[in-house]
Order: structure tokens, then sequence, then C-alpha cells
């Protein structure tokens, strides 16, 4: 991993000094820290990390993000961060450093789901800053796809091409489920960028490695045939097949059946929308049922917003009958703030 040949990214949100930290300037950072108040940390400590960072990611699928990062936030200022500031072996206070840049790449990943982009990225920052004082390529990596995928969601190719580039560069030695993860994110990007014949290569790329992926993945940023097939979509969106997008994303879904809650109800409030482009009212209507269905238990920026643009595509057909069952079911289920005057 060569985190120096990361550069300052001059775009958007990302303009304001984005480089990623050189490990042995951040151990320094990390050992300079005042000391808490315990005397020792030990394995068991790590584990408890751990374990509740694999329980807050569960928490944040299925009831949003709003619902789980003030609980991750407590726990990182009222436990991690003590723990960082105490003593113990050195390879416990390292795999501490890297429990902690698993907390915070996921905290960071819940507020960009609540729609906090600033707050996000400061938490990206030190999950990058903690990966590499604690030689963690794997969040290292996992990290600057997080990254890739905030900047291709606010519509920022160039800058999430650049980032997620910059994770598969860092992860040269990764197994094929890593190395799915981090093409599928790169062809992503590169379809947004009009790149189309790289991102139809990154996406076999993603495919290949796939194919070859076995074993348990881990409950956050992780990588499945459904995540294959959402990735699937959106290339087959951004290069104007979208037909195809479609099928793929109803692939996706049925993968997910039954998992995934937040993630579930954003894809199919992305399929409605795309049904209905395509001129299957009737269809998008009932996509857009079945996300209702699940709106109510998440608690989450990205799905209102979905919410929002559903109203304002469906108002102009509200005349057709399972439009205007839609629209007045939607009134009584989604939060007030979001239904239009």
């Amino acid at each position: 991993m060569d985190p120096s040949r990361r550069s300052v990214l001059g775009v958007a949100l990302f303009s304001v000094a984005l480089t990623v930290p050189d490990p042995p300037g951040a151990v320094g950072r990390m050992e300079s820290a005042q000391r808490g108040v315990r005397t020792r940390i030990g394995w068991s400590d790590v584990h408890t990390v751990a374990a509740m960072t694999e329980q807050l990611s569960a928490m944040d699928d299925r009831f949003g993000g709003r619902t789980a990062r003030p609980l991750a936030a407590e726990f990182l200022v009222n436990t991690v961060v003590p723990f960082l500031r105490t003593d113990g072996p050195e390879n416990v206070r390292k795999a501490m450093m890297s429990a902690a840049s698993d907390l915070c790449y996921l905290t960071g990943y819940m507020a960009v789901d609540e729609g906090l982009h600033g707050l996000a990225r400061r938490y990206y920052l030190q999950a990058l800053e903690l990966a590499g004082a604690s030689e963690d390529h794997l969040t290292f990596c996992t990290t600057l796809r997080g990254m890739s995928v905030q900047a291709v969601d606010l519509g920022q190719g160039p800058v999430a091409m650049r980032l997620a580039d910059a994770a598969a560069a860092a992860a040269s030695q990764a197994g094929p489920r890593m190395r799915a993860f981090l093409a599928g994110q790169q062809a992503h990007a590169a379809a947004q960028t009009g790149d189309h014949r790289s991102a139809l290569t990154y996406l076999r790329e993603a495919e290949v490695a796939m194919d070859k992926a076995e074993g348990h993945a881990k409950a956050f940023g992780s990588y499945d045939f459904a995540s294959l097939s959402y990735h699937t979509s959106q290339v087959r969106f951004e290069t104007g097949d979208v037909h195809g997008a479609i099928a793929a994303m109803q692939e996706s879904d049925q993968l997910r059946h039954g998992v995934y809650r937040r993630t579930r109800v954003k894809e199919r409030a992305i399929l409605a929308e795309r049904q209905l482009a395509t001129g299957h009212l009737e269809a998008a209507c009932r996509t857009w049922g079945l996300a209702l269905d699940d709106y109510p238990l998440v608690n989450s920026g990205r799905i209102d917003k979905r919410m929002k643009d559903m109203f304002t595509l469906i108002r102009p057909h509200v005349r057709n009958h399972d439009a205007q069952a839609l629209y007045e079911r939607a009134q009584a289920t989604v939060r007030p703030e979001l239904i239009p005057a």
C-alpha cells in the first residue's frame, strides 16, 4: 500500500485538501494522543469493539443511519477513544486501531445515509488515518471505496473514479471477493464518467471474481451477487440500457429478499423510477408499494429523498387508479414534511 500516491481531490464536496494520511505520520499522531484513565487494554477490549461494530452495522441496515449513527458515535466517543488512549501490548494497540477504523468507516457510511456528507467525509478521513496507522489494508481500501460510493451518488463521477482506482491500487493482493467489491465500484464510477468501455471491462472483472469468491463475508463492507446485480443495473442505466438496468435491479431485489432492509427499500425506489421512465406506470406503482411496506421501519435520509421524488413523479399520473392509490397511501405513510403542499 502506498498512500502517498493519493493526491488532493479538487472537486465539489472533496475540494478541501483531501489527502490520504501517510501511515508513519498517522502512527505518530496516534502515539502522541493523551492517555485515558484505564491502565491497560487487552484482546477482550478489541473483541468488544469488533462485536459492537457488527451489531451497529446490522442495526444500520435494518433501521437506517438516523437511528444507528447516534449510537455508533456515542460508543466511539465514550468507549473506543478511551481505549485508543490507553496503554497495552503493541499488537493489541494496533488491533484496537484497526477495530476503531472499521467503526469510523461504518459511522461515516451511516452519515452518508443521513445526508450529512461533510460529517461522513470527516469520519472517512479518520478511518483512513487509523487504518494506515494499524496497517489495516482491508479497511483502508474499503474506506476509499466508500468515499467513491458517496461521490458517485452525488453525481461526482471523476472524483468517484479517482477514489475507486485508489482503493483498487491499494489492494493489489486482494482476494476474489474484495476484488469484485472494488471492481464493481470502478464499473459504476467509470460508467458515470461516460467511459462505457472501461465500465463494462470492470463489470466483467467483478463477475469473474465473484465466481471465484468463497466463504462468509463481513456484515459490512462486503460484496455478494445482489451487489453485483446492483452494479450491473447502474452500469446499464448509465450506458442508456434502461430495460437492462430494470432487469438487473429486479434480480438484485430477488437476491436481497428478507435481508438488508434499508438497501432493499432504496433499490426498490430506484427500480420504480426506472419502470416509470419506460412507461410501465402500474409496475412502478407496485414496486413503490413494496418500498412503502418497509418504509416505516427505516429512518434514512436517502430513503426520504426517494420518497419525495416519488411524489413528484407520480403526481402527473394521479388520474390513473393505481397511481392515485399509491399517492394516497404514501400520504398516510411517509413523514409529513416529505409530502408536497
